[in-house]
């Protein structure tokens, strides 16, 4: 039988990266340093130093295993998950969806102030901590049903859900093919797979422009999409051989995609952005975790279940109310001045605070 918390990594699995990381090279770039281009390179050199020297995964490593963790399923539809039940046997259960280049990692500091609720937050197939991927073809709607599965399975036949990114996408679908269990959704994006079947014609106004703009941001910044959807097992060697490389890789995201207020490290702090890296390192997950890019899922063309979103400003395509009536059921908007496509991590009090409201509001509906 799986153990349910995630297993330790051994004494010469961390030697190992250690060895890589001092051994790694610094390359020539085409320009200057900064963001511009894409990971700072004096800001990635201070991080493998850092990695290499001082940071303790041990001390993460055991934190993170003394999580409630559950499993359910066996072979494919195996699922682990943090399970955090409420005092309350009659508490509702809320499902939390992480996303790419994340983890369940993204909601540990929620964790805390979910205690009114029976909050799961599974490991999607082929991300951090999961068991390992024994299939292919593990689409976004693959993940919905087994995340369906393991929700049913620990006992939980009607809930909440809430996420981002991926997590946002296998939340639509989870609603669309669960009406029945899924009551509400708590979104920070509505899926961008919306974009391909929509009728720009259809659409008022500010979400034609929103369009336009959704596509300026595709065309210079998507294009680790294009890399991790097309040729996902070639940019898999890579990143799964150098840990300098993975973490470039990951580096980027994590600091281009929150709220730069208060300098790079405002959302994240060197030992916070290596426990992220190390989880995909230790796990060797970040070929299947393209997964969700590479395997075809069919769009929606709209959500009926009622949604709530929450709007942080320095989320990386944060769109306007029209556009979101197009395709979910809006119930509400919460728009934050703070906090970026992180949100969770970064704003944990604001989003608890949305979740709490949106739960609030369907029991007045």
């Amino acid at each position: 039988m799986m153990d349910p918390a995630p297993p330790a990594a051994t004494d010469e699995e961390l030697l190992d990266l250690r060895q890589r990381v001092r051994a790694a090279r610094r390359v020539r770039l085409t320009g200057r340093d900064g963001w511009q281009r894409g990971v700072d390179g004096t800001y990635l050199g201070a991080l493998l130093a850092h990695w290499s020297e001082q940071y303790d995964w041990r001390v993460h490593e055991q934190r993170i295993r003394s999580l409630p963790w559950a499993c359910t399923g066996a072979g494919a539809t195996a699922l682990r998950m943090i399970h955090q039940r409420s005092a309350d046997p009659e508490a509702p259960a809320v499902l939390l969806l992480h996303g790419w280049p994340d983890s369940v990692l993204r909601f540990e500091r929620l964790l805390p102030r979910l205690s009114r609720y029976h909050a799961v937050v599974p490991a999607l197939p082929g991300f951090p901590f999961a068991p390992e991927l024994t299939m292919t073809g593990m689409s976004v709607a693959r993940m919905a049903e087994v995340v369906a599965a393991g929700m049913a399975e620990l006992g939980h036949h009607r809930y909440v859900v809430s996420g981002g990114d991926v997590g946002g996408d296998v939340a639509e679908l989870l609603a669309v093919a669960y009406p029945d269990r899924v009551t509400l959704l708590h979104l920070t994006n509505v899926s961008p797979r919306h974009a391909a079947v929509a009728d720009p014609t259809a659409l008022p106004p500010e979400a034609r422009s929103y369009l336009a703009e959704a596509g300026r941001w595709f065309r210079s910044e998507g294009g680790y999409i294009a890399e991790q959807s097309t040729r996902p097992h070639t940019l898999a060697v890579g990143l799964g051989d150098s840990p300098a490389g993975l973490a470039a890789w990951i580096v980027e995201k994590l600091i281009g995609w929150s709220d730069p207020t208060g300098g790079v490290e405002a959302a994240f702090t060197k030992d916070e952005i290596l426990t992220w890296v190390t989880a995909y390192w230790l796990t060797g997950t970040i070929g299947t975790s393209f997964a969700s890019y590479v395997e075809p899922a069919e769009p929606v063309d709209r959500v009926g279940t009622p949604t709530v979103v929450s709007a942080f400003a320095h989320d990386t395509k944060p769109a306007p109310r029209s556009y979101l009536e197009a395709f979910v059921n809006l119930r509400d908007v919460i728009e934050h001045a703070e906090g970026g496509h992180f949100a969770a991590w970064e704003q944990p009090a604001a989003y608890a605070a949305d979740l709490d409201r949106a739960v609030r509001g369907q029991a007045r509906a």
